[in-house]
């Protein structure tokens, strides 16, 4: 490596807050709380920073007080111990990340806005996702699944894999999800490991305005699973009407067909929620567990502190449903915003196409990577 200084240039600053934004952001909200609430004073960002990990049981005991998380039991000791590793969060307390998602359904804004290639643009209410977030759940206990059980998807980025996530998070089963794009073995690498008793699977998608089918890739998985008790078809474009011969194969419609009220399971604080995977590129992908209150703090913390997200905002954060990013996008729904399920490639039909759909649905944050953001420069796309 050279020892030669690299100059950075930097780009045209597009958009700034005032003020007035910067004032009514949920950051300085809990500023504001934290000096009237507990007499702690935090000047800037770097003093509130600087407090929250000197004092962390405080910290999180404070944003549990500040969004008000709903729990049977104390939230009190915030920590079991300070050995590591072997100390357990808020032990005493437990609760339901489902259930907190749905705290601050409206019916002025939508829970989900989802756009494919291949379908149009959908608008799914609070009342309907959860509806079918109930049926799914009562189907799934109907099959005994019960806390604890791991349920896996390969599936696209799509309405259904959402709901099929909250019904398991609402009765304590364990979630993992590959993207379809993930050839057997990365899948099979992964899955393996956890011994899944239900698979939720596509049999096909579109990208880039294309068609693959995955019909055959699912029958290899399931004939490497033996721990898969149920199999639930999504339909895509290949067979979007037709019934496909996998075993103990059951439809997605007949699974949320029903009438059936929300139920939430109170769990311990660190019970399951799903399990995300390193990269695999030395030796086996490690699972990581992250938890029911772990994710529910943590995710009201960055999505409402640090991107002050507020209900009714909308969220798109582009990734694959294999990347621990969609996690997060589907995470956001603890702040009362709506989030975009965009599936599909962001450059098609047009280099623009996503940053018009985004206009189009008044977008407020956006995620990606940065292959999107160079892309996007090296086509000339300049946002307005």
């Amino acid at each position: 490596m050279s020892n030669a200084t690299v100059s950075a240039e930097d780009g045209q600053l597009l958009w700034t807050p005032g003020p007035e934004q910067l004032n009514s952001s949920r950051l300085v909200q809990y500023q504001r709380w934290l000096l009237e609430e507990r007499n702690i004073h935090t000047h800037d960002y770097t003093a509130l920073w600087q407090w929250s990990v000197d004092n962390l049981e405080q910290f999180w005991l404070s944003i549990w007080d500040f969004f008000d998380i709903q729990a049977d039991g104390a939230n009190e000791p915030v920590l079991s111990s300070m050995k590591m590793p072997g100390e357990q969060w808020f032990p005493g307390a437990r609760l339901n990340f489902a259930k907190h998602v749905f705290r601050h359904a409206s019916h002025s804004s939508p829970a989900v806005i989802a756009r494919g290639e291949d379908v149009p643009v959908r608008h799914i209410s609070w009342a309907e996702l959860e509806s079918s977030t109930a049926a799914l759940a009562a189907t799934l206990r109907d099959w005994g699944i019960v806390p604890g059980d791991r349920v896996a998807s390969y599936m696209p980025n799509l309405p259904e894999t959402l709901i099929a996530f909250l019904g398991c998070a609402s009765i304590g089963a364990v979630w993992s999800s590959c993207a379809p794009d993930m050839g057997a073995s990365v899948v099979l690498d992964r899955l393996r490991q956890i011994e899944p008793k239900v698979l939720f699977a596509t049999d096909s998608y579109s990208y880039n305005g294309k068609v693959y089918d995955r019909s055959k890739m699912v029958d290899e998985l399931l004939a490497q699973l033996p721990s898969v008790q149920r199999v639930v078809q999504v339909a895509g474009p290949v067979n979007a009407t037709r019934a496909l011969a996998w075993r103990d194969c059951h439809q997605w419609q007949d699974c949320i067909g029903r009438e059936a009220s929300a139920h939430y399971e109170r769990l311990p604080f660190n019970h399951p929620l799903w399990i995300v995977y390193s990269s695999g590129t030395t030796g086996l992908p490690k699972a990581m567990v992250h938890s029911q209150g772990g994710i529910l703090v943590t995710h009201l913390k960055e999505m409402a502190l640090q991107n002050d997200l507020r209900p009714g905002d909308r969220l798109l954060f582009l990734g694959s449903t294999g990347w621990a990013v969609w996690n997060l996008l589907v995470g956001a729904l603890v702040t009362g915003a709506s989030i975009v399920l965009y599936d599909g490639h962001p450059a098609w039909p047009a280099g623009d196409t996503l940053w018009r759909f985004m206009d189009e649905e008044e977008v407020a944050v956006f995620g990606c990577g940065a292959a999107y953001l160079l892309a996007c420069k090296k086509d000339g796309v300049r946002p307005a």
